[in-house]
Order: structure tokens, then sequence, then C-alpha cells
């Protein structure tokens, strides 16, 4: 259980799982499976087949340029935005960077199609409230397909909760660029698309927008179901979290998922040298660069008292 805490701004808490219980009224279950599963949504079902053919049609149209394009808009969307911005960032606040900076990997996050920061954010922390236990949105106990793609094609996910918003990211529902960013976080990928249509024809929308977003979505996907089922555990958690290798190269270090649900607001996962964390070493270039200051690192071993 829980203990009860006095209630401090969000970015001051050291770790999400740690939150007070949510008080009567505020529906800490309407995320879960049982509650979301009743109806399918259909805009985002929809989005989602599209997206997926395509990126199939994508291979038909192959060009080296256009999987240039692909590798980098991959690194801004998956790396610098949700890794290094919408997670370890904004969710976690692992370390710190100018509002300017903070706002710029913000909008790179939504060039992913994972939705807009105060969702996401909120989503993630309830999730590590409730890891693998009733209310978290995405937990294979419910189902490996429910945790990896099921959460986010049924129901209207936190995006019908206002009070859970409220309650799980007061930080970014407070900053007026954050709600209208979450209101309109498919206004910057539609003009990438614009831009790469014209400057490059459909083979370059195909693969910087379909194939790459395809990717990223399942790369991100997969540490929700995949880290929760297989790998290794060096902490012995509360929760199914895992360290999972190939994951962690798929997602830019994510996948060290064990490391990081014992250690939640540490920007590195990839505690030792073999644990590959290219988002993590983007904070600490930026931290080299005086753009990140304050960056939480936990040492391993773990320093003698």
């Amino acid at each position: 259980m829980n203990k009860p805490q006095a209630l401090v701004p969000i970015e001051k808490r050291t770790d999400p799982s740690d939150l007070p219980p949510v008080k009567s009224g505020l529906k800490v279950h309407a995320l879960s499976r049982d509650a979301q599963r009743s109806s399918v949504n259909w805009v985002v079902l929809g989005f989602m087949l599209l997206f997926h053919l395509g990126a199939i049609a994508a291979l038909f149209f192959f060009s080296w340029p256009a999987l240039a394009v692909a590798v980098v808009l991959h690194v801004i969307a998956i790396n610098a935005g949700i890794g290094m911005g919408y997670h370890r960032l904004l969710t976690h606040r692992g370390y710190q960077v100018a509002k300017w900076l903070e706002y710029l990997l913000a909008v790179c996050a939504t060039l992913s199609l994972e939705g807009g920061p105060v969702v996401w954010v909120a989503t993630h922390r309830i999730h590590h409230q409730l890891t693998d236990r009733p209310g978290d949105p995405h937990s294979p106990r419910e189902g490996g397909w429910w945790s990896h793609a099921g959460w986010v094609i049924y129901g209207a996910g936190a995006n019908e909760e206002p009070l859970l918003l409220a309650k799980y990211a007061p930080d970014l529902v407070k900053d007026a660029f954050y709600r209208w960013l979450n209101r309109f976080h498919w206004v910057p990928l539609t003009l990438l698309a614009l831009a790469l249509l014209a400057v490059g024809g459909w083979p370059m929308v195909l693969w910087g927008i379909f194939f790459r977003v395809t990717l990223g979505l399942h790369a991100t996907w997969l540490v929700n179901s995949a880290t929760h089922m297989w790998g290794s555990r060096r902490f012995a958690t509360r929760d199914d979290s895992r360290n999972n290798w190939w994951v962690a190269l798929l997602s830019g270090g994510e996948g060290w998922h064990n490391n990081h649900h014992a250690h939640p607001i540490s920007a590195r996962h990839g505690l030792v040298w073999y644990e590959f964390d290219v988002n993590y070493y983007g904070i600490w270039v930026m931290g080299q660069l005086g753009l990140a200051r304050r960056i939480n690192t936990e040492p391993w071993p773990p320093k003698a008292n």
C-alpha cells in the first residue's frame, strides 16, 4: 500500500509511485482494461490501420534519402521527444532544462503520434503508482496484447478523465503551452507531413511519416508489454518490470525497465557499461553543453554508507 503524503508539487516528488492515493470521486481504475474495453475507439483504430498500411506501402517506394530522413526523424521523435522529453524530463523530472528547450522536446515527442504531453505524462505516472495492479493502464497481467496496443485502441483513455489529469499532471495542466499542445498535438506531425510531401513527394511521406511512426509506436509499446514479461530483474521491485536488452536497443535505453522502476527519477536507465542507453547519452551531452542541469543518476554499484 502507498502511504499518504502531504501534497507537494509534482516536480518535487521523488517517485511517481509514491503519489497519494486517489480520493473518492477520482476514478483511479478508470484506465483499467475492465473500464476501457467496452468500446472501440474507432478514430484511433482507423489511424492505426492507416499508418500500418502506409508502413507496408513504404517498402515498395524505397530510397536511401527517404530512409535517412526516417532515421533522423525517429531519433528526434522517439529518442529526444519521447525518451528524453515526455518520459525522463516531463514525467519523472530526472533533470532540468530551460523552458524553451523543455517545450521543444515536447513538440518533438508529438511527432511520434503518441498523443499530447498532459495525457502521456498522467498515464505514465498512474502506471508507476499502480504498476501491474488494478488500475494500471497497460499491464500484461490483463493480457499481453492489451499491454502492447489494446489499451490504445479501446476506450478514450485519460483524455476523458479531467480529474485524473489534474491529479497526476498538475504541473503540465497549469501551463498554457502544454494545454494547447495536448489539444493540438497532431498539428506538428501534420505540418511535417506536408513539408515532406512538398520536398520529396510520397516516398518521403511514406518513410518519414508512416513507416517511421509505426516503428516508433511499437518500440514504445514494447516497453509497456515486453519489459513486463521477459528479461532479467536486478532489483526486487513490487511489480513485474524486467531489463530487456533488445527492447532497450529499439527504444534507446527504455528497455532497462527494472532499473527504471527501481529508480524512477534517475535520468540514466542503463546502470552498467553494457546497458546501452542512448537517451541518457543525449541528456549527458546536453549537460556537457550547459543545456541540462541537476541530472539525477543512480550510482551502480551503490555507494557504501
